[in-house]
């Protein structure tokens, strides 16, 4: 089973979080089973760029995006060549490094 390492992030994952996943899994799904509040604005849908995240190693093992990832992934705070849609990410056989960008463009809990 792949190893999946998720970077600290100030809020949502202060310590990082390491953990194993079943090969198909969705990143976005297992990152909050495992108690990882990333978020997930659209409810996995891939209409929003709230669960962005950049694949700092094992980037070459994944399935590349499709067109509905890629358009969306234009609109994502920070984007990088590694960024991805963790609700469209299928992890594949080898283990990965997740970053979660410090920001998200979530419209409807910006506070104004």
């Amino acid at each position: 089973m792949p190893k999946i390492t998720v970077l600290p992030h100030e809020q949502l994952c202060p310590e990082g979080k390491v953990f194993a996943v079943e090969t198909g899994a969705t990143l976005c799904r297992e990152m909050l089973a495992r108690g990882v509040e990333i978020e997930h604005a659209c409810e996995l849908s891939c209409a929003c760029t709230t669960c962005h995240v950049i694949v700092r190693e094992g980037l070459a093992s994944l399935p590349e995006a499709d067109e509905a990832e890629e358009d969306m992934l234009d609109r994502a705070w920070g984007l990088t060549s590694q960024s991805r849609l963790s609700c469209q990410l299928k992890v594949g056989t080898q283990d990965l490094v997740i970053e979660i960008p410090k920001y998200t463009l979530n419209y409807a809990r910006e506070e104004h």
